[in-house]
């Protein structure tokens, strides 16, 4: 499609579009805590516990940039 492999497409694809999805998931989760009063601490709880997967996620993606170096 367009002169672009499957592969190019589907890296593509998962690291913007994943990425993308992930920073809408902040937004929900800073919309939550806002809506609920949460306050600081809560408002922390509710980042560390709901967002502890993007940092793996987004962990996996340096890790293989440093190691491709």
């Amino acid at each position: 499609m367009f002169g672009y492999t499957e592969e190019q497409i589907a890296a593509f694809g998962l690291s913007f579009g994943v990425g993308a999805f992930m920073l809408y998931m902040l937004f929900i989760i800073a919309h939550l805590a806002w809506e609920s009063k949460a306050g600081r601490f809560g408002t922390f709880v509710l980042f560390l516990g709901l967002a502890f997967g993007m940092v793996g996620f987004a962990a996996k993606f340096v890790i293989q940039w440093v190691l491709e170096k």
